[in-house]
């Protein structure tokens, strides 16, 4: 038996090679988009202030942006083999994503996995052109992120410890909770920084071996408070 019950799992620059929001992104955004990647490592505002106006800079119709990203995004070719593997194992694979979300399951089936759990965003749409996204994934309270990673960790970890891949920034509080983190790119970075144990990987073979033959699960570092916490603004009426 695994030492895990569930796997989460990053999209872009973790299942893809690339990152696909970054690509439609510099296709058909505004040349500013990087400004807001970097005021969130500056820590001036939040993942999801970020995203709402990287959002609001796409300007193709529907199925320019599904078919750009079709074409931009590269599988990692361990990864079909990998949640098969785990199906096997009666292990879940669920995707968690804090991108734009609407192209995920059109490349999860070109894959034949569209069967996949997606936590994320809802892009919506007015006049098939993007009007915002819907955080239908986000936490109840804290506004720091649109899909609250951490939250989707926690209920995992209602059926036993769960394993979280991932590569980037929005993947920072997924690694505090989970009971085994690999990590890779500026996730290590983060990691190291917030004390979180991790595994280096490289592909999803690095990732079975080590939970073919891992004897301890490191934990999660489980702060009472996740650093990403962010409450709402006050209304004008209180």
């Amino acid at each position: 038996m695994l030492p895990v019950r569930s796997v989460l799992v990053d999209f872009d620059g973790t299942i893809t090679t690339v990152d696909v929001t970054e690509q439609l992104l510099t296709s058909y955004g505004d040349p500013s988009w990087p400004a807001y990647d970097d005021a969130v490592d500056r820590g001036e505002i939040g993942l999801r202030q970020a995203l709402t106006a990287q959002n609001a800079m796409l300007h193709g119709d529907r199925s320019t942006l599904t078919a750009h990203a079709l074409g931009a995004a590269r599988i990692d070719p361990t990864f079909v083999p990998f949640v098969r593997w785990l199906r096997s194992n009666d292990v879940p694979v669920v995707v968690v994503s804090d991108g734009f979300a609407f192209y995920i399951r059109p490349i999860l089936a070109t894959i034949g996995l569209e069967h996949l759990e997606v936590i994320t965003n809802e892009q919506r749409w007015r006049d098939d052109r993007p009007d915002g996204l819907a955080f239908v994934s986000g936490h109840p309270v804290c506004v720091g992120c649109g899909t609250c990673k951490m939250q989707a960790v926690q209920r995992f970890q209602e059926r036993g410890p769960v394993a979280f891949a991932g590569e980037g920034q929005t993947d920072r509080y997924a690694a505090l909770y989970a009971d085994v983190t690999f990590a890779k790119l500026e996730l290590v970075d983060h990691c190291v920084a917030d004390g979180v144990p991790f595994v280096a990987w490289g592909d999803f073979d690095d990732v079975r071996r080590t939970l073919e033959t891992i004897d301890t699960l490191p934990g999660p570092v489980a702060p009472v408070q996740c650093p990403g916490w962010t409450l709402r603004e006050p209304s004008p009426t209180g």
